[in-house]
């Protein structure tokens, strides 16, 4: 299993950069945090370090970052912290400035997001996964997935999107168009192999965007392949899983039988 919140470096190690101070004093970030801003990182918020360095958390490209400040104010470290034990000073920092918030977004976008129901709407536990009509992995999630859905534990929600063949989009246009989604879905995931799903010819506009919207989301999310699985933990953070997961994955997605 892999967790969303894990703390890649941008940079291999703890890297230096030489940035001049020499930009205007006005501005409201430090000369090197600005030089970092116009490379891409999206400045979230600051945190004490030791050692007379200020802290800054940062995303980029859709993961968490740290910058630190040195004393001088002439250049920022980037990377993660250790102390003379060893002990990562960085990883809770990210998590409570940058990972709970991006994943409590994340969470609502997909929310909002253009997906099918497996499962009744009174289940306590809700879990999502982006699903292609010709990916046999999605199927098997399916089928690993109805103790916990039959029992009324947990409710699946299928974002399509359409990435593996050049049908797939229409297959999944086909499900969403249906007039009854959730049946259409259950009889092709059912059928696996066999099923009989016929890909649209031609995908409706609404449709054809929510299938865009869809995709950017995946992509957002930092998802590579289908299914690709997203729930919340003990903690309520946001957790992936990539493929069909083994029997321990399973049951942290699921929870109890």
């Amino acid at each position: 299993m892999m967790r969303f919140e894990r703390l890649p470096l941008l940079l291999a190690g703890l890297g230096l950069l030489g940035l001049s101070a020499a930009a205007s004093r006005a501005e409201e970030l430090p000369a090197p945090i600005q030089a970092a801003k116009a490379r891409g990182a999206e400045i979230i918020g600051t945190f004490e370090a030791p050692g007379g360095l200020k802290g800054y958390a940062a995303r980029y490209d859709g993961q968490g970052m740290a910058l630190y400040l040195t004393p001088d104010g002439q250049h920022v470290l980037i990377g993660n912290l250790l102390d003379a034990r060893g002990q990562d000073l960085t990883g809770p920092r990210l998590e409570e400035l940058v990972y709970a918030p991006l994943g409590k977004e994340m969470w609502a976008r997909m929310e909002r997001s253009g997906w099918i129901a497996d499962g009744s709407a009174a289940a306590p536990r809700i879990v999502y996964l982006f699903s292609d009509p010709n990916c046999p992995y999605c199927t098997r999630f399916w089928q690993q997935a109805r103790p916990w859905v039959e029992a009324g534990k947990v409710q699946l929600r299928h974002i399509m999107v359409g990435i593996l063949r050049a049908d797939s989009a229409g297959k999944a246009a086909a499900l969403l168009a249906a007039e009854r989604p959730e049946q259409a879905l259950h009889e092709h995931e059912s059928a696996g192999k066999a099923s009989t799903l016929e890909a649209l010819a031609e995908i409706p506009p609404r449709i054809g965007e929510r299938l865009e919207d869809n995709l950017e989301l995946m992509n957002a999310l930092g998802a590579m392949a289908t299914p690709a699985i997203f729930y919340l933990d003990a903690r309520d953070r946001l957790q992936q899983q990539q493929g069909a997961p083994d029997a321990a994955a399973l049951a942290q997605i699921m929870g109890p039988r």
